[in-house]
């Protein structure tokens, strides 16, 4: 009865609330200056990795690039520097944790203290689940959900120090809805997004309110990892315009960045809506791509 009571109280603040956030829909919110940040992003050999770095560049940020394939990364430093950015290219696997570490100790001596990370990194195997092979689901945890404890734990603790910072995580619409044929991919995307809301409310409970968090959660991209995609919720989204997306969310604080924002809505739908409505709206929306399958029926 008191728990119900206390929830009757709540109502008020429940309005008061939503208004704001519905006004605020329409005030256009100041975005923050990254001028002489020193940026780490992950996977950034190609992509959005690399499309991110270019604009982190023309924003005039200090660039640590970090890629298993060094002409990519090496490349997209090149780029940056022709931008106008300092920028550093490491060679670095996302999947082995002391090559994180040691490489991101060397970043502190040459280049300095990472005021923001970006999480990009990330593997995906279209596949059932007989047809995936059990190193390559190891290496779907190591790179979309490990890799981001060893790159926060190392960089975080100064931005912790000086109360001042940005943790962004690059997760998926699959970290919030399920897909057939991406068993492994969806189950790491899921724990990225978990680490993500996980870590906003560490850093709050911590006092730690100045270091930001971002997670971004597009439908499918144009990347070439995902062969022949197709969805009834719209076309194949270009690269170009998940960055867009997501360097506004950034540069305004935003925490999490569906693209597109009727993912939003689809999500709490998925929440609230019967079972059986969920199937037939699944089937509306007719997600397919090329997958191997390796289960037979016999």
């Amino acid at each position: 009865m008191k728990y119900l009571l206390d929830l009757i109280l709540l109502l008020p603040l429940l309005i008061i609330f939503c208004i704001e956030s519905l006004v605020k829909l329409f005030i256009p919110k100041k975005k923050k200056s990254v001028a002489g940040e020193i940026v780490l992003i992950t996977g950034s050999g190609h992509g959005i990795g690399r499309l991110t770095a270019y604009e982190f560049a023309k924003l005039k940020a200090k660039l640590v690039l970090w890629d298993i394939n060094k002409s990519g990364v090496e490349e997209t430093a090149a780029k940056c520097r022709k931008l106008g950015a300092q920028a550093h290219s490491f060679v670095v696997d996302c999947s082995q944790r002391e090559e994180i570490y040691s490489a991101a100790k060397k970043v502190k001596e040459e280049v300095g203290d990472v005021s923001i990370l970006v999480n990009n990194a990330g593997v995906v195997y279209t596949a059932d689940l007989f047809a995936t092979q059990d190193p390559q689901i190891e290496k779907t945890f190591e790179v979309n959900v490990l890799a981001h404890f060893w790159t926060t734990k190392a960089f975080l603790p100064v931005m912790m120090k000086n109360n001042h910072g940005h943790i962004v995580t690059v997760a998926s619409a699959a970290g919030h809805t399920v897909v057939p044929f991406l068993l492994a991919y969806c189950s790491s995307k899921f724990a990225a997004v978990g680490f993500h809301r996980a870590l906003t409310d560490e850093l709050a409970a911590l006092g730690r309110t100045g270091v930001r968090t971002s997670c971004l959660c597009p439908n499918f991209i144009n990347t070439g990892f995902i062969k022949n995609p197709e969805t009834n919720l719209g076309p194949t989204l270009e690269p170009e315009e998940v960055v867009e997306y997501l360097m506004h969310g950034i540069l305004t604080e935003k925490k999490m960045i569906f693209v597109p924002s009727s993912i939003a809505f689809l999500v709490v739908l998925e929440r609230i809506f019967p079972e059986r409505f969920l199937q037939v709206l699944k089937r509306r929306i007719n997600v397919k791509f090329d997958a191997v399958v390796g289960y037979k029926d016999k």
